[in-house]
């Protein structure tokens, strides 16, 4: 995948090239279809693919008041969309002023005039353009004027619900961690490094932990969660914990991982988490051997989980 930084780095010499449009924040199954679409057009009609989004996500620009966290970084989000195996990323930088462009400019300018679009296919809820102002019906009236196909691209359903990307961080921030995997198609994860902690777990308990430092803006609900880890390439059954330590009295978040039968050292490391199930809400305990007692427990539990067979994919990470 060729990925393009900022229309000014958009050469001449496009031509018939088949695209989307969108923030794709999560790149989750819903996202997954439109990319199909567009790379089953393309070869097709013997064009290249092409996936346009923008950064940073336009609601960090039109509406920073809301604090929406993200399910992917841009550096994430862009790795997700190359395994899709589209051929060209455009990597559009959104600013006040972008914000302000008229939709008929944005299809005349970008769409048509730079990117030669032949055939243009988005999700049900695409909008774009001043005030959201460009819609899917606006998309194929302009596409009868300019001469591009146009298609639409339903919403995925799983149930009653629709995939978005609200709906899985809605599932995250209630730890139903599970749900939110098959919304995206994979374990949500998060990363960080490995920072020195209050070493309780090992001095303590013979359970060693590893503390990570302050991940991506979107974590699960506090709670004890059965894990796999990222580690260098191996890919590690662990337990998590992410709150406040309550039986230790702890200042702030903690995220805690406790990687099952390992005891090398891995300060300083990076790390990824990759969230299979919720094991239990975070309890304070009347002295360390009760807790220590319930760790044994919830690495029991997760144990049994990733025994299970419809967990052995998440091996291949």
């Amino acid at each position: 995948m060729e990925i393009i930084n900022g229309l000014e780095n958009v050469l001449k010499g496009f031509k018939n090239i088949t695209l989307t449009i969108g923030n794709f924040d999560g790149v989750h199954i819903g996202h997954q279809h439109i990319f199909q679409d567009v790379k089953h057009s393309a070869h097709a009609s013997s064009s290249k693919s092409m996936v346009v989004t923008f950064d940073p996500h336009p609601m960090k620009i039109t509406h920073p008041e809301r604090e929406i966290p993200l399910l992917t970084s841009f550096e994430e989000k862009v790795r997700l969309i190359e395994a899709t195996g589209v051929d060209f990323l455009l990597c559009i930088k959104f600013t006040q002023n972008f914000a302000n462009t008229d939709p008929h400019d944005f299809v005349r300018k970008v769409l048509i005039n730079k990117l030669s679009a032949r055939h243009i296919i988005v999700g049900r809820n695409f909008r774009f353009g001043k005030e959201k102002q460009g819609t899917p019906e606006l998309l194929a009236t302009l596409g009868t004027k300019y001469g591009y196909a146009f298609d639409v691209v339903e919403s995925v359903m799983q149930g009653a619900e629709v995939i978005s990307s609200s709906s899985i961080r809605r599932l995250i921030a209630e730890g139903n961690v599970k749900q939110a995997a098959t919304f995206l198609g994979r374990p949500y994860a998060i990363s960080g490094h490995v920072i020195k902690g209050m070493n309780r777990g090992k001095r303590l308990m013979n359970i060693p932990t590893a503390n990570l430092s302050q991940p991506f803006e979107l974590t699960p609900k506090e709670g004890v969660y059965a894990v796999m880890v990222r580690l260098d390439k191996q890919i590690l059954p662990a337990v998590a914990n992410i709150g406040l330590n309550p039986t230790f009295g702890s200042n702030g978040i903690n995220y805690e991982v406790h990687i099952l039968n390992y005891n090398d050292e891995l300060l300083g490391k990076p790390l990824t988490v990759y969230f299979i199930e919720r094991l239990r809400d975070e309890q304070t305990f009347k002295n360390i051997n009760a807790l220590k007692e319930q760790i044994l427990k919830d690495i029991s539990d997760a144990t049994s989980i990733f025994l299970a067979e419809h967990n052995r994919v998440y091996v291949n990470i």
